[in-house]
């Protein structure tokens, strides 16, 4: 495990990480306008678990294989912009009369599932953990593995902090521009952009 000094710089770079907007934090800023805080939290915990599921892929081993594969990594690029795309494009097709916020309660699991999906297919995240966690473990090691699932769920944890200020700040807004008739398209607007915009800046993206 890290001593003192390597504990103090990895939680300053991965702060850093965490409150600078990435696709998972853009994410659930468009679910949260879209949804209410309600939807933004349930998004934010979807990402937490796709996150979490890369922390254990990279502690196994099996992110430096994604990394590696050329295919590989294109193939669950593609599958997850086009999945990021799909629900952008869902978003600017939905149209209600009422509650954007009513309308949605009764898909409650919806937005959790969706953050999994999303976080699951960003090969991005893989990368992310593979770049930063083997600076602070000692990879010779035979808790290795160990010691970088705990740094990876530790990054997982701070990165769903600043997600869930980030639900409870556009929520907010979301559930106040619900509530005004003329303002309801913009923001399933503003929301399905965000959502296509990610997927293709994933698409475009490089390993």
């Amino acid at each position: 495990m890290p001593n003192a000094e390597q504990w103090l710089m990895f939680l300053g770079s991965v702060v850093i990480f965490s409150v600078l907007p990435g696709p998972g934090m853009l994410y659930v800023l468009a679910r949260s306008l879209r949804g209410g805080r309600g939807e933004g939290i349930r998004s934010v915990f979807g990402n937490t678990v796709g996150a979490s599921v890369h922390a254990i892929a990279a502690a196994l081993g099996l992110s430096a294989v994604l990394a590696a594969s050329a295919e590989a990594f294109f193939i669950v690029k593609i599958v997850g912009a086009v999945y990021l795309v799909f629900l952008g494009v869902r978003a600017l097709l939905h149209r209600t009369d009422g509650s954007e916020l009513t309308e949605a309660r009764p898909s409650r699991h919806g937005a959790f599932v969706q953050g999994i999906l999303s976080e699951v297919l960003n090969p991005k995240t893989a990368i992310y953990f593979l770049a930063i966690l083997p600076h602070f473990v000692d990879t010779g090691s035979r808790f290795a593995a160990l010691g970088m699932l705990v740094l990876g769920l530790v990054a997982v944890v701070l990165a769903t902090v600043a997600d869930i200020v980030v639900a409870l700040a556009a929520g907010a807004i979301g559930e106040r521009l619900a509530r005004r008739p003329r303002l309801r398209t913009g923001q399933r607007w503003t929301s399905g952009l965000v959502l296509i915009g990610l997927g293709g800046f994933l698409a475009a993206s490089e390993a």
